[in-house]
């Protein structure tokens, strides 16, 4: 009796893999990985890293400045073969070489006192055009190896004439101190008579080396203010106005010849994301309150970042069982993910069809189609200085079996016509059955019909008469059952089978 048990639970179980095998079958899509990420349809605020086991990662993408309206030049040093990232600036000489240890996105300027980088402005940006100028900003972030006295980070040096003689014109960014100070010579017409002018911004905090501090040089043609800042800090201002206070008359900024721009022409240490601007000062978007006195900045922001991968082709019918990433997940950091699916990309919106909030590894439910896609959000910390990342997704889903062909087909010949009957399908995943025909074994490209080009959707049932064709020609015909998930799921054809319409048959 035992063994009888054992026997019918072997058959039993048999039985339910044998049914398992003809409905349905496991498969996988790895995105990422092993292989990498291939381009996103769509990415706000993503960058790629190294993640778990060596692979490139999706991280969220550090702060850094961004090309505005306002922007004359941006340097951020992304590409070590163009590191002017935006601006009508050319690159006149360049020792600076790029290096990943950056503070925004992924690349610096290193410079190990060997001359620097020297470009120069076509006409219409601040320092390539010669005259009157209105408000400007210069921002930068530094990381200096040493402090000495004469390490130099910026300098401009030019002339203009001034009634009847001419002028030299300056802006030098120097360390002194271990501070950095400003020097404008002849930059400002004060209204003194056309003699000289100079004007220096003191640096109060030291620089310290090795460390990231954000610089910014501004001047207000609105208000007169020229500020230098620290790390978002005020460290020196001063009124440039005729009587040096904000009650007198405002100067205006009068630039000479152009002339190149040097930065870092005598420094040793790291610079990242270099900007000139046409406005003063203004916090950049990264920049949080004042904690303790001291400005703090967000690396990443609290919006984090979003990848929407291409949609992939499974087959028709396909079921998304579940996703399994891979993935960092720091404290305070978060992914959310999401999917959607269909048979027709081509006519997918940004919002149709609706995205899916999905857990990793957590099983979904009608989720089918041609097509899969995925997103991702990822969120920093709360202090925007830790950010999550993906390595790999893994979409793991169901395709459905192609059901089995009818095992025996008939074909009985008519009056320009064929009467086509065989047995059901054995395979319940049978929905229908299509009609292959044609002129010569094999090939069923039949269009003569008057049901239709070859092949024909039969329907649902066992018997099906073909209308319309030529007496006297031998036709070939085969049939296929299609699947009751998806009728474009067709499995194999039955045996072939032929007849030949006659005139002195009845129809």
């Amino acid at each position: 009796m035992k063994m009888d048990c054992i026997r019918k639970r072997i058959i039993f179980t048999a039985s339910v893999l044998f049914s398992l095998c003809l409905f349905s079958y496991g498969e996988e899509l790895v995105l990422g990985g092993r292989n990498g990420w291939d381009e996103f349809s769509s990415e706000r605020r993503i960058s790629r890293g190294q993640g778990r086991f060596g692979y490139e990662s999706i991280e969220i993408e550090t702060n850094s400045f961004v090309y505005d309206e306002y922007t004359d030049v941006l340097i951020d040093f992304e590409d070590e073969k163009s590191p002017v990232a935006d601006g009508d600036y050319e690159i006149r000489r360049n020792s600076l070489r790029r290096t990943s240890q950056a503070v925004m996105k992924k690349g610096a300027g290193l410079s190990r006192n060997t001359g620097g980088m020297e470009i120069f402005g076509r006409q219409g940006t601040l320092f390539g055009t010669e005259g009157l100028s209105g408000s400007f900003a210069i921002e930068f972030w530094l990381s200096p190896s040493v402090s000495e006295n004469g390490e130099t980070v910026f300098s401009w040096h030019t002339s203009r004439t001034l009634g009847d003689r001419v002028v030299y014109q300056q802006i030098n960014a120097v360390f002194s101190g271990g501070h950095i100070e400003w020097t404008f010579d002849n930059i400002f017409d004060l209204f003194a008579g056309g003699e000289r002018s100079e004007t220096v911004l003191r640096g109060t905090g030291t620089v310290i080396p090795g460390s990231w501090s954000y610089h910014a040089v501004s001047y207000d043609c609105e208000t007169g203010i020229l500020e230098y800042l620290v790390n978002g800090t005020s460290e020196d201002i001063q009124y440039i106005t005729s009587d040096g206070t904000q009650n007198g008359e405002i100067s205006l900024v009068s630039l000479g010849t152009p002339a190149g721009i040097e930065i870092c022409p005598l420094y040793t240490g790291k610079i990242d994301d270099f900007r000139i601007l046409r406005r003063a000062y203004s916090p950049p978007d990264f920049q949080t309150a004042e904690n303790a006195g001291k400005t703090e900045y967000m690396m990443y922001a609290p919006s984090g970042g979003r990848f929407e991968t291409k949609p992939v082709m499974t087959s028709a019918g396909a079921r998304l069982n579940f996703i399994r990433a891979e993935d960092n997940v720091p404290p305070q950091t978060e992914i959310c993910y999401y999917v959607r699916s269909g048979d027709n990309f081509y006519n997918w919106t940004a919002e149709e069809p609706a995205w899916i909030p999905v857990e990793n590894m957590q099983p979904l439910e009608n989720v089918t189609g041609l097509y899969f896609q995925v997103a991702a959000e990822l969120f920093p910390d709360g202090n925007g200085s830790v950010t999550p990342s993906v390595t790999e997704i893994v979409l793991d889903y169901t395709e459905i079996s192609p059901p089995l062909p009818p095992f025996l087909v008939k074909a009985e010949a008519g009056n320009g016509s064929v009467t086509l009957s065989w047995n059901y399908s054995v395979d319940d995943n049978a929905g229908g059955y299509y009609i292959y025909y044609g002129l010569r074994p094999g090939e069923y490209l039949g269009r003569a019909a008057a049901e239709g080009d070859s092949p024909v959707n039969a329907g649902n049932t066992s018997s099906f008469r073909l209308t319309g064709l030529e007496n006297g020609r031998i036709y070939y015909f085969a049939v296929a059952a299609w699947s009751v998930s998806d009728e474009r799921i067709i499995g194999p054809l039955s045996d072939e089978v032929y007849a030949r319409p006659l005139a002195r048959l009845p129809q």
